[in-house]
């Protein structure tokens, strides 16, 4: 019982302390001006994906940060995206498709070289995601609806005003061990964005 609890009481721990990160990553990176940011995002992207036998398609919108960091020959800076998706996959229970909405908020930082001049960039986020329903499929089944999202992108820029924007993402979506089972998913993603300023 008491190891049963205590088992519990860390799971919840953890919680708190990625929810505090995650929080704490958001507003770093913003200035106090953010309820005009919220009016304003920086940019609108769409997204599709697979990951094994599950395919995503993505709309969203992200807000730059103000702040950016030197960081070896580039500039460090970043943003927090908001976004919709949609999971369609093998039924678990036999045949046909079954599929579930996301909604995830993922603060990101983004590495560009020639002190930020650069049109390339690296980047990596970690975020909250909550699912409609739990993701089960014939070969695995999530635990939570509530989980971490996690990923590693490179892209580039182009247009007269780098207005547009194009990157290939590896995302990993679990739950951090909260409660098992914690199969997790990953995904390979193509992402088009447009810059609006």
């Amino acid at each position: 019982m008491f190891h049963h609890d205590a088992k519990r009481s860390g799971a919840g721990r953890v919680r708190v302390l990625c929810v505090l990160a995650c929080g704490t990553t958001l507003l770093g990176g913003m200035q106090p001006a953010c309820a005009q940011q919220v009016l304003a995002p920086s940019s609108a992207f769409v997204q599709a994906g697979s990951g094994n036998d599950t395919r995503s398609l993505a709309v969203g919108l992200a807000w730059d940060w103000d702040r950016r960091w030197a960081l070896g020959p580039g500039q460090l800076g970043g943003y927090v995206e908001l976004a919709l998706s949609q999971w369609r996959y093998d039924s678990a229970i036999g045949a046909g498709k079954d599929q579930l909405t996301q909604m995830a908020l993922t603060p990101v930082f983004r590495w560009r070289l020639d002190g930020g001049a650069s049109p390339w960039f690296l980047e990596a986020g970690v975020g909250l995601s909550l699912t409609s329903v739990l993701y089960q499929t014939q070969a695995k089944r999530f635990s939570t609806r509530f989980n971490f999202g996690t990923h590693l992108g490179v892209g580039r820029n182009f247009g007269p005003h780098g207005e547009h924007e194009l990157s290939l993402r590896l995302e990993h979506f679990s739950n951090a061990g909260i409660r098992h089972p914690n199969p997790g998913e990953n995904f390979v993603q193509l992402r088009y964005a447009y810059r609006f300023h």
